[in-house]
């Protein structure tokens, strides 16, 4: 799933090749990814993007006034085109959700020196797609980003808070720190994945209640929230839209790592799964030196 570091990146991808060019159109081949029907995606032929930025996991690309809001979920993505074939795809076939096309940021019409006769530059643009069965990837045209309800439910930026707003905010949350770090409407930003990197960063269990975090401990996390966000911004941002993802996995120390060794200890790094994902961590670092039970063998073994 893209966090907060790859919908960083995205956005000032966005911000290097999409700001200034004219929207032609665009085209909905899934119409179960489209959430909004005021104002029409109509609305955006003709207008010119002039900004992106980024709520939470929520990607906002600005538009002469306009916002088309994505959020991509845990199988969706963002892929540049630097050509879109004209011809409109057809719904229902393959992985593509929505494409929204983009004129060429260098117009010939705008140079009078330009040949007539030199074919016209194929319109840019980019691709929102999504794998697998479970269809959530969500795209909203809104007139102000607060319109759309996960961005209005949205707690502070993990990007964004200072330790003692961040200290005040575990101190009311008697779940468990995992849960907190990833609850968007407690703090915005964090995924599955880096709040695995941010506990093991901390050395702090992910069972650990947050309430009962010392104030060490407290200043610690903090510290390597920040420092884990901003390290993978950093690696994240120049790249392109088709390079994040390998790159975000190349940055994780203990996330999607089972049974590897902990590159701080050598320890074995361990799984909890749960229903539908999982969680990874390493004993020695984190939990002194113990197992974290298994919820889905512990329901099988009696």
């Amino acid at each position: 799933m893209p966090e907060l570091p790859e919908i960083e990146a995205l956005a000032a991808f966005l911000r290097e090749n999409a700001v200034g060019r004219t929207v032609i159109r665009s085209d909905v081949a899934a119409f179960s990814v489209i959430k909004t029907f005021d104002p029409p995606l109509t609305a955006l032929n003709g207008l010119t993007v002039t900004g992106a930025n980024r709520h939470g996991k929520f990607l906002d690309l600005e538009v002469d006034g306009l916002h088309l809001v994505t959020h991509l979920s845990r199988a969706g993505w963002l892929q540049w085109r630097e050509k879109l074939s004209p011809v409109p795809p057809k719904p229902g076939r393959g992985p593509l959700a929505f494409r929204l096309h983009l004129a060429p940021a260098f117009d010939p019409d705008d140079d009078p020196d330009a040949d007539d006769d030199a074919p016209d530059e194929p319109p840019a643009g980019f691709d929102l797609t999504e794998a697998g069965t479970q269809k959530r990837l969500a795209v909203y045209l809104v007139r102000d980003p607060l319109d759309v309800p996960g961005i209005a439910r949205l707690g502070p930026d993990a990007m964004r808070i200072d330790l003692d707003a961040f200290a005040a905010l575990l101190a009311d949350q008697r779940a468990q720190i995992k849960g907190v770090l990833t609850t968007q409407s407690i703090l915005a930003g964090i995924g599955n994945a880096y709040s695995d990197e941010i506990l093991h960063a901390a050395q702090i269990s992910p069972f650990a209640i947050a309430a009962r975090l010392t104030e060490s401990q407290v200043s610690t996390l903090y510290t390597a929230m920040r420092t884990t966000l901003a390290d993978a911004v950093s690696r994240s941002v120049g790249q392109r839209a088709a390079t994040l993802k390998s790159e975000k996995r190349s940055g994780l120390a203990v996330h999607a790592r089972t049974g590897l060794p902990c590159p701080v200890c050598g320890d074995t790094v361990r799984e909890v799964s749960f229903a539908d994902k999982s969680l990874q961590y390493c004993p020695t670092c984190q939990t002194g030196g113990k197992n974290l039970a298994d919820r889905r063998l512990s329901r099988l073994v009696k």
